[in-house]
């Protein structure tokens, strides 16, 4: 019995301790959880007020939020990673005077034999040539200087100007200092405009690294930034000559059969001058002595032979790498032998975007709404007011 006793009591102890320390851990538990709730809800109280005062301030900017951004253009195209240019020596050739005392003859040959490899050397950087074509000043000069800073050593300039103008095209270090190319008189509609653009890319063609030509007058604005352009261009498969059959007065009206039998009315084409073309086309345009000769005898006016000659040899002889249009937006809102000219008070936003994301074309292959980089013909009272739209909309 006493063991008996002893027993139950030590049980008794073992239970009553169990107890205990169960009401021990249940207080433990309550007292954690209390806690953890009391934080739970300090945060969200907490998150509440945050949120409230983010959402406060900024209703009081409700464009930030909910006004729609206009859709960016579609560039298939991959964009080349142009490295800014910071360092003074960066490209010396660019910083050369181009003027030299060559007639057209040597300077042609001297064109056609500059090494044609030049992709194979370590130092290769393929260059955009852009190639005025002006009668005299540059009124548009800050806005192109603007899209060319920084990106020193992968373009060239080229400027042919009227003969009889003789005043500085821009400030001492501007990109348009020293490249003025010898000229001779341009008349609107004459031959002379042919051999005019011949002349810049013969002086073009000097430098190997050159390996896109673009013609540009002094009413031509870029339609983006630097990057954009160049990468369009380097990339592309194809050149850019507008190149079209046109029958009526304007068009196959102005072939003479006396072109027959090199040119005939079937192979006969119409567009625009401004093009952008690669240098195994160049190379052709400067070296042809078979059809130029048959343009400056037998297309004078109405002929214009600067929308008859490069489409027509292009159509003949690259057809298949044309792309058989032009990057140079213009408009021909009326009958006329001019295209409209915009002013200061044409330029805006909707302008703009409309020329660089409303077009429908193909670029390498695909579908693509950005078919023009550039646009004519704006005045120069429109400079003040593109120069601020150019970091907007351009993007430099």
């Amino acid at each position: 019995m006493g063991e008996e006793k002893q027993q139950s009591a030590s049980t008794a102890n073992s239970v009553n301790g169990s107890l205990q320390l169960r009401h021990v851990l249940t207080f433990l538990f309550v007292v954690v959880g209390s806690c953890i709730a009391i934080a739970s809800l300090s945060l969200t109280s907490f998150s509440f007020i945050l949120r409230s005062q983010m959402l406060s301030r900024f209703s009081l900017q409700p464009s930030a939020l909910f006004l729609p951004q206009p859709p960016l253009p579609s560039l298939p195209v991959p964009l080349v990673n142009i490295p800014r240019a910071y360092y003074s020596d960066y490209s010396v050739s660019d910083k050369e005077n181009v003027t030299h005392n060559m007639d057209d003859d040597e300077l042609f040959l001297r064109a056609l034999t500059v090494p044609q490899n030049q992709e194979y050397a370590d130092d290769y950087t393929p260059k955009v040539s852009f190639m005025f074509l002006i009668k005299g000043p540059l009124p548009l000069a800050p806005l192109w200087e603007k899209f060319f800073e920084g990106h020193e050593g992968f373009y060239s300039i080229y400027v042919h100007s009227d003969p009889s103008y003789n005043e500085s095209l821009s400030e001492d270090e501007s990109v348009f200092r020293g490249r003025r190319i010898p000229s001779k008189k341009v008349e609107w509609g004459q031959f002379n405009m042919i051999e005019a653009e011949k002349r810049l890319l013969g002086n073009a063609l000097l430098d190997a690294s050159n390996q896109r030509f673009v013609l540009l007058s002094e009413s031509c604005i870029p339609l983006f930034n630097f990057s954009t352009v160049y990468s369009y261009l380097i990339n592309s498969t194809q050149t850019f000559v507008e190149s079209y059959d046109l029958p009526g007065s304007v068009g196959q009206g102005r072939y003479n059969p006396l072109m027959q039998p090199e040119i005939t009315l079937q192979q006969w084409r119409k567009g625009s001058q401004w093009f952008q073309m690669d240098r195994e086309l160049a190379l052709e345009i400067i070296s042809d002595n078979k059809y130029m000769p048959l343009f400056k005898k037998f297309c004078e006016p109405p002929c214009y032979s600067d929308e008859h000659y490069i489409p027509t040899v292009t159509s003949m002889k690259f057809s298949v790498r044309n792309t058989n249009r032009t990057l140079t937006w213009v408009e021909w809102a009326k009958v006329s032998a001019h295209p409209t000219r915009f002013g200061k008070m044409h330029v805006t936003d909707e302008l703009l975007n409309g020329i660089r994301s409303g077009g429908n074309c193909t670029y390498n292959g695909k579908e693509t709404n950005v078919c023009w980089l550039f646009a004519r013909k704006f005045r120069p009272d429109t400079l003040h007011r593109l120069l601020k739209m150019a970091s907007e909309i351009m993007k430099f």
